[in-house]
């Protein structure tokens, strides 16, 4: 069963954010391997999961980033923009329906750009975030999880900067959350 990102259990924010990216790939893996209902309730999870880590990303950790590596600026605008990028495919793919035509190439390629974005991350920002140490990561953990258990979950492409999030991601995952719920009581867990 796939966990929550919220609820890992991981202490260091680098170590959480490369179980997230792990099991982002293990749910890549498990949509590509079901069929039907189970694809369909694998790819919601996976929607859930990346919007969920991506609103974290966007609202602590990448405006970190900015402030302590030397060229964040950089680094950071180029991963929003492949944020930005990935909400819309994502978005476009939950629109489109797990048994849609078009789905399988989509999803092909929406899925080696979310692979190859969460490898930018872990070589550009990760590893040099890492340098703060141990109760500085330990702090960043926890601002992490409390980002992800208010965040929106599903892609919302255009709210990709932590002043975005805040003013318009908390209406967007009680909105999001609101239709989850809904959706599950009237059994039309389907996009």
């Amino acid at each position: 069963m796939t966990q929550r990102p919220e609820t890992m259990p991981e202490k260091d924010a680098i170590d959480l954010l490369i179980h997230q990216h792990q099991e982002i790939r293990r749910l890549f893996e498990e949509v590509d391997k079901s069929t039907g209902h189970a694809r369909e309730e694998a790819f919601e999870k996976l929607c859930r999961f990346l919007a969920v880590h991506e609103t974290a990303e966007e609202e602590v950790v990448h405006p970190l980033a900015r402030r302590v590596i030397p060229d964040g600026d950089q680094i950071i605008d180029a991963r929003l923009q492949e944020e930005n990028e990935g909400k819309r495919v994502l978005q476009a793919l939950e629109k489109m329906g797990t048994s849609a035509a078009g789905f399988e190439p989509l999803f092909t390629e929406f899925r080696k750009s979310v692979i190859d974005h969460a490898e930018h991350e872990e070589r550009e920002e990760f590893t040099r975030l890492r340098e703060m140490g141990g109760p500085e990561l330990r702090g960043l953990a926890a601002a992490i999880k409390a980002a992800e258990a208010t965040a929106p979950t599903h892609p919302h492409p255009g709210v990709e900067s932590a002043t975005k999030n805040i003013l318009i991601g908390t209406f967007a995952a009680a909105a999001d959350r609101t239709r989850d719920v809904v959706r599950r009581a009237l059994g039309r867990d389907k996009r």
